[in-house]
């Protein structure tokens, strides 16, 4: 069967997605993402009298913390079912995208289950954000030195 002909097969027997609909829940489950944060930094500043950056660094922290527990738990992946691309608000997309891999590679052991995966969806980011990263730093320092 030739690649055009069942590219059309398999579209016209594919389910449709609700776009709309999906891009609101995505819209404002990542917003109320992005709201707890802000709420829990505030509360940090206010409540706890702490200053402005060591507030933003413990919301984040707080922020890593519950994506880790929802996941381990197993609520991550149901809220991300439902909201899609929005639960990937990159602090806590990172640490569900590094504790998913070591949840389920934890039957096969700490060293070859947990310590060979845990980075496998996360590792390429690392990578390719610390590249890109040094490489903007090389042209940026060329640029304004000479």
């Amino acid at each position: 069967m030739e690649k055009r002909i069942y590219k059309k097969l398999t579209q016209a027997h594919a389910p449709k997605s609700p776009l709309l609909k999906n891009c609101l829940n995505a819209f404002w489950t990542g917003g109320l993402i992005c709201v707890l944060g802000q709420g829990l930094r505030t509360a940090y500043e206010k409540g706890a009298r702490l200053p402005g950056d060591r507030a933003a660094t413990l919301a984040s922290v707080s922020l890593i913390f519950l994506a880790a527990l929802l996941s381990g738990i197993g609520v991550y992946d149901r809220i991300a079912r439902f909201a899609g691309a929005g639960t990937l608000v990159p602090i806590t997309g990172f640490a569900n995208a590094v504790v998913s891999p070591a949840i389920d590679s934890h039957a096969e052991g700490l060293v070859l289950g947990v310590g060979a995966k845990i980075f496998s969806v996360a590792g390429p980011v690392l990578l390719y954000g610390t590249l890109s990263g040094t490489v903007y730093g090389v042209i940026y320092f060329l640029a304004t030195k000479l």
